[in-house]
């Protein structure tokens, strides 16, 4: 299976960061640890893997969250959320599932900002087939409100 074939498919729930799209925010937040990455894709020096779990560490500072994208994603956004009030500034990548509970319980706390298009993943050749937003937790974050239909 190609790599594209994969990112259409529950093959895998790991979508690698864009690089261009990554530097664009590390120049406005500074990261200093990546919370949930793979030795060849960390966007950060100090980096949490599968093998030292970022769910179980203690976020500090300036993080950024590309979680796998599976059914534990709402661990991962209800951690950063959870770090965001022990003083952690938490820079969260996700796909916009704006009809989840864990999109109303937790990034509804945050800053959203909507990504334009569909984001390329990694080396994909083809954009990826779900919408993606930027959700930031703690520091300077705006609140979002939520108009109730």
């Amino acid at each position: 299976m190609s790599i594209n074939e994969g990112m259409f498919s529950s093959a895998t729930d790991l979508w690698a960061t864009p690089q261009d799209f990554f530097d664009k925010l590390h120049a406005e937040f500074n990261f200093n640890t990546d919370v949930c990455a793979l030795p060849e894709n960390a966007k950060c020096e100090n980096y949490y893997s599968p093998d030292t779990d970022g769910l179980q560490q203690d976020w500090r500072g300036v993080c950024w969250m590309n979680p796998p994208y599976g059914r534990q994603i709402g661990k991962w956004v209800q951690k950063a959320y959870e770090a965001s009030l022990n003083g952690a500034t938490v820079v969260c990548l996700l796909p916009a599932r704006t009809d989840t509970k864990w999109w109303h319980d937790y990034c509804m706390k945050g800053e959203i900002r909507l990504v334009r298009g569909r984001l390329k993943f990694g080396d994909a050749k083809d954009s990826a087939p779900f919408p993606s937003a930027v959700v930031i937790f703690g520091g300077t974050a705006k609140t979002n409100t939520l108009i109730a239909m």
